[in-house]
């Protein structure tokens, strides 16, 4: 295929195909807010003294993270029909994703709570502070901090991993290239097109992440 006709194709499909990118950023800044803090609550579950906490915190992260993204979206989507819970497509994505986000990152929120200094938590006990403020007050902003780059950096793959989703259905950027290739058979030019696409956003976060992270060693 001539230069011509790769441009012509990237003219045809670029409008929808960006359509498709605000719905994969729509799905990873959903999916960031959802399973971001609830990985904060199972990293606290799991490191509670009391067993009725900790394990059932522990069994879900562990099955979050041996899962595949991709089983657990066919699923939400495919499985639960059967005993009743239906849900749309991208209700699906963001419910599948949130929860294998969640298991992620609570273990990089977990690897960063326990990096704060044992001297810091003493500190706290010293002044006879409860529990609950040393965790509120001294535990989880330095460990959320140290945490940080670990997870802007999942935030990245997460980008990425949305292109699961066309499997379900939902029409993001992968979900139109294919969609785009059927009714053009010029699968190398709009999937080509596609990974320009990712690669762009991705580099860009990149950039971003690495200046956050250095903003956050400053301070």
């Amino acid at each position: 295929m001539s230069e011509t006709s790769w441009l012509s194709v990237w003219a045809g499909a670029l409008p929808e195909m960006l359509d498709g990118l605000k719905l994969s950023l729509l799905i990873t800044v959903v999916v960031i807010l959802i399973g971001m803090p609830l990985g904060l609550l199972l990293s606290l579950g799991s490191g509670s003294r009391l067993k009725i906490v900790r394990w059932p915190c522990f069994a879900i992260v562990e099955i979050g993270r041996g899962t595949p993204a991709l089983v657990t979206l066919y699923i939400i989507y495919y499985g639960l029909p059967d005993i009743g819970l239906t849900f749309s497509a991208l209700i699906s994505s963001f419910i599948g994703l949130s929860i294998t986000t969640a298991a992620y990152s609570c273990e990089y929120i977990r690897s960063g709570l326990r990096s704060v200094p044992r001297s810091q938590i003493e500190a706290g006990q010293a002044l006879d502070l409860k529990w609950s403020d040393i965790y509120r007050k001294i535990v989880i902003p330095q460990g959320m901090r140290i945490a940080i780059p670990a997870l802007l950096g999942y935030s990245i793959q997460l980008f990425q991993m949305t292109s699961l989703t066309y499997n379900i259905t939902v029409r993001e950027i992968t979900g139109i290239s294919y969609s785009y290739g059927l009714q053009t058979f010029q699968y190398l030019a709009v999937f080509a097109l596609a990974g320009l696409l990712y690669a762009a956003v991705s580099t860009l976060c990149t950039i971003l992440v690495a200046w956050l992270e250095r903003s956050v060693a400053l301070h």
